[in-house]
């Protein structure tokens, strides 16, 4: 049966637009989280990754959380499942992406919205080692991620059941959408190029001639960037064969297991046409669309005593699942 949420979603007083409900829980949503121990999981090509993470009793369920764009498990979309996954005795593992735990990565490579191989070894690592059921939950760039891998692992997928919070299907789409025109488009692309091109200048003074400094220096946009940084350092012609490469949209009938795709059809960043037509034709794939929301928003309540709706529903739908779970 398809999953049902808990209750529906009602923005909080004063918060129902997009851009209030993307902004309001970007800086208000609460960071604390457990007590967690960092590890350092060395990737095969002598990079690495590192891992914040907490062990719940033998058998539990563990969640693995990706974070967004430039984001970290210190994001608060990520505190909060981690916060959710210790209240109901299950073991987390929050994944910085390469550059994003405060540490610069050893390589000339970082982390982009198609790369799954290191998500996909921190996942056979757990999966190997844990004996409960595993789950993960992405959210922005890392629900495309997490979407990528599902699709590439199908039937033998190390996850159980996966959540994909305000996903970019189409990447391409997603890009123009944030280089639009007005304020809060200018605001969002300024917020992650402020700190894209200082990662990507610091790439410059340690690996000289990686890709063209002053073609970065003049990119004003994320299609910009991507084509000026992304693609080079990650073996693509450019940003549309990277966006095309990369999209989980195309490929969503290839995953095989339980998996919730949460959006919201005002998100400022991703345009509800790209949203897949087609969910039904794959019974695993669980949609949940509200009216509002926003981008990785959906706040609750009211602005002094918010509650954050979509991060209650991603472990409503996890707890939902078991060990025994079927794809049907």
């Amino acid at each position: 049966m398809s999953f049902q949420p808990t209750e529906p979603f009602a923005p909080a007083r004063g918060l129902a637009s997009p851009h209030a409900q993307t902004i309001f829980a970007s800086l208000v949503r609460p960071t604390h989280a457990p007590p967690l121990k960092r590890e350092r999981w060395e990737l095969p090509d002598g990079d690495f990754v590192d891992l914040d993470s907490f062990d719940g009793p033998q058998g539990a369920p563990h969640v693995v959380t990706l974070h967004g764009l430039e984001g970290s498990s210190r994001s608060g979309y990520i505190t909060a499942i981690l916060r959710g996954a210790a209240e109901r005795g299950w073991g987390a593992t929050a994944i910085n992406f390469r550059s994003c735990s405060g540490e610069p990565n050893r390589l000339a490579r970082s982390y982009h919205s198609g790369d799954i191989g290191d998500a996909l070894s921190v996942l056979k690592h757990l999966r190997a080692r844990l004996t409960g059921p595993l789950y993960a939950v992405g959210f922005s760039l890392g629900a495309n991620v997490l979407l990528r891998l599902m699709e590439e692992t199908g039937e033998h997928s190390p996850v159980d059941a996966a959540a994909a919070v305000s996903a970019p299907f189409d990447l391409g789409v997603c890009a123009d959408t944030l280089d639009g025109p007005g304020p809060f488009q200018r605001l969002y692309r300024g917020r992650f190029l402020r700190t894209l091109k200082s990662k990507a200048r610091e790439k410059l003074r340690r690996f000289p001639g990686v890709f063209d400094g002053a073609a970065m220096e003049r990119a004003t946009t994320i299609r910009g960037f991507d084509d000026a940084v992304t693609a080079p350092l990650h073996g693509f012609r450019d940003a549309t064969h990277y966006y095309a490469e990369a999209s989980s949209g195309p490929r969503i009938q290839a995953i095989r297991r339980p998996t919730l795709l949460l959006s919201a059809k005002d998100d400022p960043m991703i345009p509800a046409a790209t949203h897949p037509r087609d969910v039904a034709a794959n019974p695993v794939l669980h949609a949940v669309v509200t009216e509002h929301g926003g981008h990785v928003g959906f706040v609750a309540g009211s602005p002094f005593a918010p509650s954050y709706w979509g991060e209650a529903q991603v472990l409503a739908f996890l707890a939902s699942r078991n060990a025994n779970t079927q794809p049907v």
